[in-house]
């Protein structure tokens, strides 16, 4: 096409050929409207080389997101070249498609684990000499190709790090692992949500709601909503102290370890019924009235970071800081 026409070709326009309803009827092309370049355009890196048979030199037109730079004269051959890349680069995903946060975590995890034996050994090569070897052909007119990569990086997130083959896990150079946050970040982010939430907290209070949420600053913004809404009832005014937060927390059966009631009735059990264990998990569920998933998933694993409670061949077994958390001595078991 003619340089005029190069960013002409982008603009949004119709060029439908429809003028009644009987020419639906005689429609033969199933391809792309005109007004395609302008969408792709618009989601997109869109790069454009054209030469007339009639123009000395090309013209290089570049687009990202819709907009175009100038054109520019460049060495091009007759004909036309139109390369797209990064598409849906400005596009965010359709919060309609996404699951809850735990499903779409589980989908990245899961991701590095669906890799095939043959993908794996492609990416050998990539991860060691940023080189791409590729088998053209079959039988004995295959051959070889190495194709040069540009740098680049590679991340895998996996909670199951023992599951991936060693030759794969090794060519890693940095290996991270993520830890619960300490004290003195979930204070900070109790104190940027207060704020959010037009909350004055103190810092003991702050320091109160941070110790009591398991690590986890999704836990910690629940507790600070239920605080504010004891707030709001007992018509508080001015700044939230660590005894209202007390209050609102022990309202809420969380103790100041951060365990819940369903927390301490496994324990409980655990020392009335059991000793203290060993109990098998299946009879835990039984007798709680829970799913032995939920309990495995949802209650031990706290239980088991701090210490309170020990997995055995045996089954579950209350630890001696557990006992002392509830305050239980030993020889107080009732065992029926």
């Amino acid at each position: 096409m003619v340089s005029a026409d190069a960013a002409r070709c982008f603009q949004r326009h119709a060029t439908s050929k429809i003028s009644v309803a009987e020419d639906l009827y005689s429609i033969v092309s199933k391809g792309f409207r005109g007004e395609a370049l302008a969408s792709i355009a618009s989601i997109a890196h869109v790069e454009l080389k054209t030469r007339h048979i009639s123009e000395e030199h090309g013209v290089l037109l570049q687009l990202e997101g819709g907009k175009a730079a100038n054109p520019m004269p460049c060495a091009f051959e007759e004909g036309t070249q139109i390369s797209v890349r990064h598409l849906f680069f400005n596009v965010p995903a359709r919060r309609n498609f996404l699951k809850s946060d735990a499903v779409e975590l589980r989908h990245v995890i899961d991701e590095i684990h669906r890799l095939s034996r043959v993908a794996e050994e492609l990416l050998y090569p990539a991860m060691e000499d940023r080189r791409l070897d590729l088998t053209v052909g079959k039988g004995s007119t295959a051959r070889t190709r190495a194709l040069d990569l540009p740098p680049f990086t590679l991340v895998g997130a996996t909670t199951r790090a023992g599951a991936l083959s060693s030759p794969l896990r090794d060519r890693f150079g940095l290996i991270q692992r993520l830890e619960f946050y300490g004290l003195e970040d979930l204070q900070a982010i109790v104190e940027r949500a207060a704020g959010l939430l037009n909350l004055e907290l103190s810092e003991a209070a702050c320091t109160e709601i941070a110790r009591r949420c398991r690590g986890t600053p999704r836990i910690a913004n629940r507790l600070l909503r239920r605080v504010r809404d004891v707030a709001c009832v007992r018509a508080c005014e001015g700044c939230i102290d660590q005894h209202l937060v007390d209050e609102a927390l022990t309202l809420h059966r969380v103790d100041g370890r951060g365990l819940d009631a369903s927390d301490r009735r496994l324990m409980e059990l655990l020392l009335q019924s059991h000793g203290g264990g060993p109990a098998g998990l299946d009879t835990l569920a039984a007798a709680l009235g829970e799913d032995p998933s939920t309990l495995e998933s949802v209650v031990e694993p706290y239980l088991l970071q701090l210490g309170f409670l020990q997995r055995t061949p045996r089954g579950r077994v209350v630890t001696a800081a557990g006992r002392g958390h509830l305050g239980w001595p030993e020889g107080q078991e009732q065992v029926a």
